[in-house]
């Protein structure tokens, strides 16, 4: 099927059958398995994965490919719609889901929200994505790649960057090189009281990046810190603290917040 790639979709197809191999390889699909795809596109992936498993659906925004990709491939279910606003309670699966997709890279951080927000039916995900953002996804405490989805990201997840993809395995070849990062989501050793509240604090806490955060949570609804005797040096730059640090100091904003409503309540 010769589909010109819509640029409004961040559409690059890829064509190098040993780099799909490759991925494919990486993602290990079992018979067994249970799994989504996002974006499939002209079916690159979907060729190799539907032949082990017909657990499978796909969810594609482009119209123009779904007749075609269902004639293809009768036993995969092919939803047409934007998987941002996928509802995640369309599956019906006993087993955690997994996930793969070369995803939009203009949209790559939503995407990562939206699995995280579904992290509790999610296994684990492959996912091709710019190389540079796969390098920030993966960064450690005390670089320049970390930041906030790197925070994030780490706290739901075990996130590895596997390998390099070059610019021209697509069509059309895009500016920057690509790379396969896996995502397998945890049963936590470190909890968060809220987690909406720690999402909050770390894009506060980033948010002025080479300040410190007495400076980055000023003018926010955390800068009470400063009015309470805590146990910790807020002379410290967001780029310095653990993804268990930002817990902590978020779980305490919370037991704050939480005893303030029990005494109005009880007044």
């Amino acid at each position: 099927m010769n589909l010109k790639p819509l640029k409004q979709f961040g559409q690059n197809y890829l064509q190098d059958k040993n780099t799909i191999l490759k991925i494919t390889n990486r993602f290990a699909p079992q018979k067994e398995d249970f799994i989504l795809e996002i974006g499939p596109g002209q079916g690159a992936l979907t060729e190799e994965i539907s032949k082990i498993t017909s657990n499978y659906l796909a969810v594609e925004i482009d119209s123009r490919v779904i007749e075609n990709l269902q004639t293809q491939y009768p036993n995969v279910l092919f939803y047409n719609e934007d998987f941002l606003k996928f509802d995640f309670n369309k599956i019906q699966s006993d087993k955690k889901i997994r996930v793969i997709g070369n995803i939009p890279y203009n949209i790559t951080a939503p995407i990562l929200f939206k699995l995280i927000e579904n992290h509790s039916k999610i296994n684990d995900a492959i996912l091709m994505v710019q190389l540079e953002v796969a390098e920030r996804l993966s960064a450690k405490q005390r670089t320049k790649d970390y930041g906030i989805l790197s925070v994030i990201l780490n706290y739901f997840a075990d996130v590895k960057l596997e390998f390099k993809i070059s610019r021209n395995v697509f069509f059309p070849k895009p500016n920057v090189d690509s790379a396969i990062i896996s995502i397998k989501f945890r049963d936590f050793h470190i909890l968060s009281k809220d987690e909406s509240i720690f999402i909050q604090f770390v894009k506060t806490a980033f948010s002025k990046r080479r300040k410190t955060l007495k400076n980055s949570l000023s003018n926010s609804i955390f800068e009470s810190y400063f009015k309470n005797n805590i146990a910790f040096d807020f002379s410290k730059r967001a780029e310095e603290l653990s993804t268990e640090e930002f817990v902590n100091l978020s779980n305490i904003y919370t037991a704050n917040l939480w005893q303030k409503k029990e005494q109005q309540q009880n007044m």
